[in-house]
């Protein structure tokens, strides 16, 4: 299953596959978002797997959104990988 992205406002429900496939309109979805909104929330309940590019892209949504002071929340467990890789800079 390839990525799907649904809104309704400000708040992105992710579904499916976030790879290097498709991060690239990940990335240019989520530029658009932060020029129309000061706050952002994304579901991440959906996405079945996440490979590194995916996992980057996210960190750096919220690096941006530090940037330009823009509210970024994540919400849901969706797949181990992205848990594991923002539980181990919890932990650092």
């Amino acid at each position: 299953m390839d990525l799907r992205i649904t809104s309704c406002n400000n708040f992105f429900k992710l579904k499916g596959i976030l790879n290097k496939n498709n991060v690239e309109s990940f990335r240019l979805e989520f530029q658009e978002a932060f020029r129309k909104f000061d706050s952002l929330t994304i579901s991440v309940e959906g996405l079945e797997s996440v490979d590194r590019f995916g996992v980057n892209a996210l960190a750096d949504l919220h690096t941006e959104s530090l940037k330009i002071n823009k509210q970024l929340s994540i919400v849901g467990l969706g797949c181990k990988e992205l848990y594991d890789h923002f539980k181990s800079f919890e932990a650092a």
